[in-house]
């Protein structure tokens, strides 16, 4: 049994100042439900694929938790990283029950740090909001607004503020000077919610724009709310920055990095640091868009988009107290990006000096490394079809049960990996199991404990996966048509309810709203404001 550490230990470890790597391996819609607060969630389902990226070095500590009261799941989790070759782990005893007992703070929700971030943020430097029906007033009355929405391009793409522009984040200072070139003209920050309105209408602050500066109260779920029409299908994106705008979003990059204390390395010392395997954790972030990471980055770099980094830190950086360095092409997004992590209370953020200019570079797409071998057996989709046609076959799908619910194999059985064992009572009786998931990466890990949990009958994961089923044309149905369990594996944004939305949204605002007083009662996690 793997050594465990009692929660007053573990509060202790969380403020000593080493890295630590507290790492929550229930499925993310538990975890959702409560967890603690400076937890990753790392599902077990997920673990082989996912660790390396979030904990790269062998020597880390790492203290794994599950819900506690019989759940093996750290015990589980412990054996596999141990036989991967991490050395320094340990279990937080009880899991999530035993720190509750113990009268810890239980946080609900994800990206917690960064949402109650938001609304620190808000309130330490009272960034000026606007609401929904104070903006469509203003729209109606023909005044010249621009609404920049700081989302990612599918999130804005799916729904958006009409007339709005996607301005990712991290963009907004590198872009919005010629979005809005006239400094009298009113710039409206929005998101889904609030923290990324927030953060990006006080970064164009923070950054000097003349311009009047608000945040959208509450995003686009403030809009729905207010009865206000949606657009749908929007393709207005943000141009690249003129060598002008370029040279002004410098200047204001530069104000930022010396109010802030962001500093920056050569590349002599990344490559230093990247040496340094045994003492110090390195993440490498590339803050620039998915499309210009694809097209040239740092070897060993990962694409961490800035806005999306600062909303969801924990996503990509899973060790506390861990070295970071950002990258980017001008040092503009990077610097923003730092200013504010450096706040979230990450000491050891670090910008390369002169971006990307004169390096190498590589356009391979980031490989994590895994730590299971793929399942040798594969079968085609033509052929699956057939055997299924011929009542020979089942197919048992372990995406997403919100991927599933869109569309699906006809017939497909919907179970996540953590729960085959348990769940695979309820699969049909047949020759043939096929396992399946988006592009088949995790079927073809999990169908090893398929066939263990059903011994004598083919298993074959899906070539390809669901997509090639589906470029193919092969028969799909939509909707959760054959779970065998709770569909618990993924934290449904109020979006993605299929009834309640409008409560969902209420309930998602006001629990985003809360989080700083409850921080403060946990005491783990210290903003810093700057004067």
């Amino acid at each position: 049994m793997t050594e465990t550490v009692s929660p007053s230990e573990l509060k202790a470890m969380l403020g000593d100042g080493g890295e630590l790597a507290l790492i929550d391996v229930r499925e993310q819609g538990v975890f959702g439900q409560g967890h603690l607060l400076l937890a990753t969630c790392v599902p077990l389902s997920h673990l082989e694929t996912r660790i390396s990226d979030l904990v790269p070095r062998h020597q880390t500590r790492i203290v794994l938790a599950d819900g506690g009261d019989g759940d093996t799941l750290a015990q589980k989790a412990a054996e596999h990283l141990s036989r991967w070759g991490f050395d320094n782990i340990t279990q937080l005893a009880g899991g999530l029950a035993g720190w509750r007992e113990d009268g810890q703070e239980v946080f609900s929700g994800v990206n917690v740090p960064s949402k109650a971030f938001g609304e620190f943020v808000e309130h330490a430097y009272d960034t000026p909001r606007l609401t929904a029906r104070e903006l469509m007033a203003r729209l109606d009355a023909g005044d010249p607004i621009v609404v920049l929405d700081s989302r990612p391009f599918d999130e804005f793409h799916r729904m958006s503020i009409p007339g709005g522009i996607d301005t990712p984040g991290a963009e907004l200072v590198y872009r919005a000077h010629d979005m809005a070139p006239d400094p009298e003209t009113p710039i409206i920050v929005n998101c889904a919610g609030r923290t990324r309105s927030i953060i990006g209408a006080q970064s164009l602050i923070n950054a000097g724009f003349s311009n009047p500066i608000a945040a959208l109260e509450n995003g686009t779920m403030g809009w729905h709310l207010a009865g206000l029409e949606m657009a749908r299908g929007e393709t207005a994106a943000a141009t690249l920055p003129s060598a002008a705008e370029l040279k002004q979003a410098r200047a204001t990059a530069e104000r930022v990095a010396a109010r802030f204390g962001v500093r920056r390395i050569p590349n002599e010392t990344l490559a230093e640091w990247q040496q340094d395997t045994a003492n110090n954790s390195l993440f490498v972030l590339d803050v620039r868009l998915p499309g210009e990471y694809a097209t040239g980055h740092l070897p060993g770099s990962r694409n961490a988009p800035g806005g999306q980094l600062v909303q969801g830190t924990d996503e990509y950086i899973g060790v506390r107290n861990a070295r970071v360095v950002l990258v980017d092409d001008t040092e503009v997004r990077a610097v923003m990006t730092a200013s504010w992590l450096i706040q979230m209370g990450w000491r050891d953020v670090h910008v390369l000096a002169g971006g990307l200019g004169g390096t190498e570079l590589t356009a391979d797409p980031h490989m994590p490394r895994i730590y299971s071998n793929p399942w040798p057996n594969t079968i085609d989709p033509t052929d699956l079809y057939e055997s299924l046609t011929n009542g020979k076959a089942t197919v048992i799908d372990l995406d997403t049960s919100l991927v599933y619910r869109d569309d699906h194999i006809l017939g497909a059985y919907w179970s996540m990996r953590s729960r085959l064992s348990a769940q695979i009572g309820g699969l049909p009786q047949s020759p043939v199991i096929a396992v399946t998931s988006g592009y088949g990466q995790l079927a073809s890990l999990a169908a090893g404990e398929v066939a263990a949990l059903r011994p004598g009958v083919e298993v074959y994961t899906l070539t390809g996966g669901t997509q090639n089923w589906k470029s193919q044309g092969l028969p799909l149905e939509a909707g959760l048509t054959h779970p065998l369990g709770p569909n618990d594996d993924v934290q449904y944004k109020p979006y993605d309810r299929e009834g309640g939305a409008k409560a969902a949204m209420q309930d998602y605002l006001q629990w985003e709203v809360a989080l700083v007083e409850q921080i403060e009662r946990d005491g783990s996690l210290v903003f810093d404001r700057f004067d």
